[in-house]
C-alpha cells in the first residue's frame, strides 16, 4: 500500500513567488530516488521555461494580472485531488503559506513550510522583510502590472550570502516575473488559516539569514499554531538565506531532514488514527 512505513509516499512540491517549479527539480530528483512518487506543481500559466516566462508573452501578462490566491489553491486541490493518496507536502516561501493552506483543506499526510510567508494575522515587524515585499506588495502599483525582481533585489532578498557572480547565475536561471495580485494575496482573507484545528502533521522550517521572510517570522508563525493538539515543531538550519535553504551548498541537508521528518509524522499520525 502506497505510504505505508514511508516507502512509496508521494510527495507534492510547491514553489514560491518570483520563481518556477524547477527550483525543486533537486529535491525531486534525490526524493524520487528513494523511491518516492514526485510532484512539482507550477502555478497557473507557470509551466513553461524560464526563458520564456521571461520573454513576457501576452497570454502570460494577462494570467498574471488575474493570478489570485484562491485560483492557485484550486489548481493546487485539483492537482492532490487526482492523487490515489494524501501526499506529504513541501513548499517555500510563497509555497510555504500555500502549503498551510493545503493542510486546512485537509489534503495533506504531513507536510513542511519552508521559509513560509506567514497567514493572515502573523504580523511581521522586521525592517528586512518590508524592504524586501515592498516592491511587490506596493498598493500604488496596479494590481494588473507583474512585477520582475531585479538582479539588486534578488541579492538582498533571496541571496544575501552569494557572491555576486552566483547571485546572478541564480537570478537568471531561476527569476521570473511575479503577479502582484497573487503577492498581495498573502494581506487577504484568503491567507487566513485555524490555527486552533485539528489537522496533519506541520513543520515549519527557518532560515537563520534569510531576509525575506526571517527566521523570527516563521518562528512566529509556529507559536500561533500551539492552540491545535495536532503535531506542529519548529526548525532553524543556521546560516541559511532565503535561496541557500532550498538551493545553495549544503541543501541536501535540509531535504533529508525534511523528508525523514514528514515521514515519521505521517506514519505516526496514521497509526494514531488507525
Amino acid at each position: 500500500m502506497p505510504g505505508t512505513n514511508g516507502v512509496g509516499r508521494t510527495v507534492v512540491f510547491i514553489h514560491g513567488n518570483f520563481v518556477t517549479r524547477h527550483c525543486w527539480d533537486r529535491w525531486l530528483n534525490r526524493y524520487e530516488g528513494r523511491g518516492h512518487r514526485c510532484v512539482a506543481i507550477a502555478y497557473p500559466g507557470r509551466d513553461r521555461s524560464v526563458a520564456e516566462l521571461r520573454a513576457g508573452p501576452t497570454d502570460l501578462r494577462a494570467t498574471l494580472a488575474g493570478l489570485t490566491i484562491g485560483s492557485v489553491m484550486d489548481h493546487i486541490a485539483d492537482t492532490i485531488g487526482s492523487l490515489d493518496e494524501r501526499p506529504i507536502v513541501v513548499g517555500h516561501s510563497f509555497g510555504g503559506l500555500l502549503t498551510q493552506l493545503v493542510v486546512q483543506r485537509d489534503l495533506a499526510a504531513a507536510a513542511v513550510a519552508i521559509d513560509s510567508v506567514p497567514p493572515q494575522g502573523v504580523v511581521p515587524l522586521s525592517w528586512p522583510f518590508f524592504r524586501s515585499t515592498w516592491p511587490a506588495i506596493n498598493p500604488f502599483v496596479p494590481a494588473s502590472r507583474p512585477y520582475m525582481m531585479s538582479l539588486r533585489h534578488f541579492r538582498y532578498t533571496f541571496a544575501n550570502d552569494l557572491p555576486l557572480d552566483a547571485a546572478r547565475a541564480a537570478w537568471e536561471a531561476e527569476v521570473v516575473p511575479e503577479s502582484r495580485r497573487l503577492a498581495r494575496g498573502g494581506l487577504s482573507r484568503g491567507a487566513r488559516v485555524d490555527f486552533g484545528r485539528v489537522r496533519a502533521p506541520l513543520l515549519l522550517i527557518g532560515g537563520e539569514k534569510d531576509h525575506i521572510m526571517p527566521s523570527s517570522l516563521n518562528r512566529q508563525n509556529f507559536r500561533r499554531y500551539r492552540k491545535s493538539p495536532s503535531l506542529t515543531e519548529f526548525k532553524e538550519f543556521p546560516g541559511r538565506t532565503h535561496y541557500s535553504v532550498i538551493g545553495g551548498p549544503g541543501w541536501e541537508e535540509v531535504a533529508d531532514y525534511a523528508l525523514a521528518w514528514a515521514i515519521r509524522a505521517a506514519d505516526g499520525e496514521a497509526a494514531r488514527v488507525a
